[in-house]
């Protein structure tokens, strides 16, 4: 039976014409999967599926992705991690690479951060669960803070100091909507995701506004537990302040990518 699949012309492109058909009548494509972006059930018969191609140094791993979470798309990713999710598709080791013991989604919080009396556009990250070092059971303990340090990350001890800024990185703002987080790529390449939204995001007006003054976008980062979801800015002022005093948070700042 033909499924309801998405193969974008970039997918095509790398897994040629001949490959593409036959997922498209349904030869090679799994009728059910778990969605590579939001880790729950789908089925390629009976709703809109994305093909996702993730591709590293040497290896290339197909995926599949419900429509309504991202498009079909090729995805550049580090060849250690791409190994990893290999180990975990073909269950010789039962996890996704970077979270332990079960996926981690980072959560995004967008606020406004006021700073020697100026107002900044601030996005605070919170893991699910404890983020594993790739290639690690998560025995360890959480590494995400370590992690990120090792990307240039540096601790924050006081919230009231505005944070360095970090080469290559930037937010991804488009049509007033946040979609995404973007690293360097590896060996000097075009930048990747770090962190993509499943659906865009929308902010506030006043986070626009801020946004299109600063053009820069104070990025907040804490383990999982740290911060929670607060309702008003100032609760989440002080869940930083406290997560700060703990050594307990890192950031950067980022240059605007988009309008």
């Amino acid at each position: 039976m033909p499924r309801m699949l998405d193969v974008s012309e970039d997918v095509r492109a790398e897994i040629g014409d001949e490959e593409a058909d036959r997922l498209l009548a349904g030869l090679n494509a799994p009728g059910s999967y778990d969605c590579t972006s939001c880790r729950t059930p789908g089925d390629s018969e009976q709703e809109r599926t994305s093909t996702v191609l993730f591709v590293g140094d040497e290896t290339a791993v197909l995926a599949f992705a419900h429509a309504t979470c991202i498009p079909s798309q090729v995805v550049q990713v580090a060849e250690d991690q791409l190994q990893g999710a290999v180990r975990s598709i073909t269950g010789e080791e039962p996890r996704i690479p970077g979270a332990a013991p079960r996926q981690a989604v980072l959560g995004v919080t967008s606020g406004l951060i006021l700073i020697d009396g100026d107002v900044y556009p601030a996005l605070v990250v919170e893991p699910t669960a404890p983020i594993a070092r790739p290639g690690t059971d998560g025995s360890g303990g959480d590494d995400f803070l370590p992690l990120l340090i090792e990307q240039g990350f540096l601790p924050v001890t006081d919230v009231n100091q505005h944070p360095s800024q970090l080469p290559g990185w930037s937010v991804l703002l488009a049509m007033g909507q946040l979609h995404a987080v973007l690293q360097p790529g590896t060996g000097g390449g075009n930048a990747v995701a770090w962190w993509q939204a499943h659906q865009p995001l929308q902010v506030t007006e006043g986070w626009r506004t801020a946004v299109n003054k600063t053009q820069t976008v104070l990025v907040y980062a804490a383990p999982v537990g740290s911060i929670g979801q607060q309702p008003r800015e100032d609760l989440l002022r002080d869940a930083l302040e406290k997560a700060a005093a703990g050594g307990l948070l890192v950031a950067a700042a980022m240059p605007l990518a988009g309008t």
